[in-house]
């Protein structure tokens, strides 16, 4: 009698192998205790549970199961914290052991392979960019050689208030990043405001959605949602205009004997030429970084603001309570400038209220476990996604009285900062992974929103109520309104020679 044929034994291993794999699996993971979670389905695992706006479900779901739940995208473990205590555990507590970023598809195709600050793993590299950033390009010194930038005029016509503030705000960071305008039309290289809105939009949208290919490896190169497509699409429109820049830098130093340092570029590009860097910085990493600070002090100051102006509109006692502490500090004959902040706690207060109603990122960045870890009981495994829900944090009836209203009051007297310092307020992150030009945006937010409610009186149009406002967002990285907010700026506030432009 002979024995079995090795086409026998190779289809009983076939056969076999998934259910020992299963039992041993299970076996292993009765020995874990994991936070607890919904039941994940084969494959997609708890997908089916997440809406189109992934922090309201998510935050649903933590109702049921806790501040601290575990979750599987498609084949990948998640554990998200949804309350001020987990956040602070997860992100100052067990900072180091969630120090990483998962390699996840948008940052492999929008941020040269993983070399922007937001998406770089832990390592040499990323700590030496977050050096540069915090010494170098944003550091206080530098921030406060910025000028605030005036393009406000007059008119008693209907505007897109996130147009005119990318406007605003892609003109100033161009003259702080790269050191002069590029947003004219006659320039070489330019890019229209309305282009570089829609193509960071775009971005932001890509860097934020969940793709199936980041939840389940081996479909990512079908890309069946077409996401990596539109990724590749909008990288290589933005890698273009940053290419000019680069370009023009190149040849004004070349150009130019002794031509020094005068904007953030050639910062980048005096410390590329530096031999005692430990990590050569290479072209591909000039242009993630200006990527990061473009793009950060253009879209999220302008949705901050955006909604500021929108909670202001259906809070009308709010912006009187506002216009009476500006006219009592500033005056009359002159705009708000960023050393007047300190004394203009009202404004300050709109801020923070509207960062906790509103994070501009809903949910941080996601982080990865760099190495088997335990928080508050729970195992949490290598390589699993670590995510803070900050809106939920924003919503928590446990940290805020009436949660769902727009209260700026409630910080007037009270000691809560941004800065990753109190975790039941978290719109820039906290510890390692904490968005380093937090301080270029609060400045931004501040002066700008002080700067409108000063000069103008503002209205919505037409014979619309404030109660008719509609105040649904869409997801993305960051969390823009879903209709973009439409006011009249209906009378000026100030002498009129002060509306001229610069």
């Amino acid at each position: 009698m002979t024995g079995p044929s090795n086409s026998a034994i190779f289809y009983s291993i076939l056969f076999f192998l998934p259910i020992v794999l299963f039992l041993f699996h299970r076996q292993f993971s009765r020995k874990l205790n994991l936070p607890p979670g919904p039941r994940p389905w084969p494959l997609i695992g708890n997908l089916n549970l997440i809406g189109p706006l992934p922090h309201v479900s998510i935050h649903s779901l933590s109702q049921k199961y806790g501040p601290l739940m575990h979750l599987k995208f498609g084949l990948s473990p998640v554990v998200v914290g949804s309350s001020a205590e987990v956040a602070e555990l997860l992100l100052k507590t067990h900072d180091i052991s969630f120090a990483s970023r998962p390699a996840l598809l948008a940052g492999k195709y929008t941020t040269y392979n993983y070399s922007a600050m937001s998406t770089a793993p832990y390592g040499p590299y990323w700590r030496q960019a977050r050096k540069i950033c915090l010494m170098e390009l944003l550091s206080a010194k530098r921030l406060d050689q910025f000028e605030y930038i005036r393009l406000f005029k007059s008119a008693s016509t209907p505007v897109h208030l996130k147009d005119r503030l990318y406007t605003l705000n892609l003109t100033s960071i161009c003259r702080m990043v790269l050191g002069k305008r590029y947003t004219d039309e006659a320039e070489k290289n330019t890019v229209t405001p309305k282009d570089f809105t829609e193509m960071i939009e775009e971005l932001f949208l890509l860097i934020g959605i969940l793709d199936i290919g980041d939840s389940i490896p081996w479909l990512a190169s079908f890309d069946l949602q077409g996401h990596v497509k539109r990724m590749k699409d909008v990288s290589k429109k933005l890698d273009k205009f940053y290419e000019g820049i680069l370009d023009e830098h190149h040849e004004r130093r070349k150009s130019v004997k002794d031509y020094g340092v005068h904007d953030m570029v050639d910062v980048l590009m005096q410390l590329a030429d530096d031999p005692s860097l430990e990590v050569k910085l290479e072209r591909e990493h000039i242009k993630a970084l200006i990527q990061d600070l473009l793009t950060a002090g253009t879209d999220t100051s302008a949705i901050s603001v955006e909604w500021a102006m929108s909670e202001l509109l259906k809070n009308p006692e709010a912006i009187q309570k506002a216009t009476e502490e500006l006219d009592r500090v500033i005056g009359k004959d002159r705009w708000v400038e960023e050393k007047d902040i300190v004394n203009l706690p009202y404004i300050e207060a709109i801020v923070k209220e509207t960062m906790r109603l509103h994070p501009v990122a809903p949910l941080l960045l996601p982080r990865v476990a760099r190495d088997d870890c335990r928080v508050a009981g729970y195992d949490i495994l290598r390589n699993t996604r670590v995510v803070v829900n900050v809106w939920a944090i924003g919503r928590d009836p446990t940290m805020w009285e009436k949660p769902n209203e727009f209260r700026p009051h409630r910080f007037i007297g009270k000691n809560i900062d941004v800065k990753g310092h109190d975790f039941q307020l978290l719109p820039f992150g906290s510890g390692r992974r904490i968005c380093p030009g937090y301080g270029l945006g609060l400045k931004v937010v501040q002066s700008t929103l002080a700067n409108l409610l000063y000069g103008f009186e503002w209205k919505l149009p037409g014979d619309m109520k404030n109660e008719d406002l509609d105040m649904e967002d869409r997801f993305g990285l960051t969390m823009p309104r879903k209709i973009p907010l439409v006011v009249v700026p209906s009378k000026p506030r100030l002498s009129l020679h002060l509306y001229s432009c610069e």
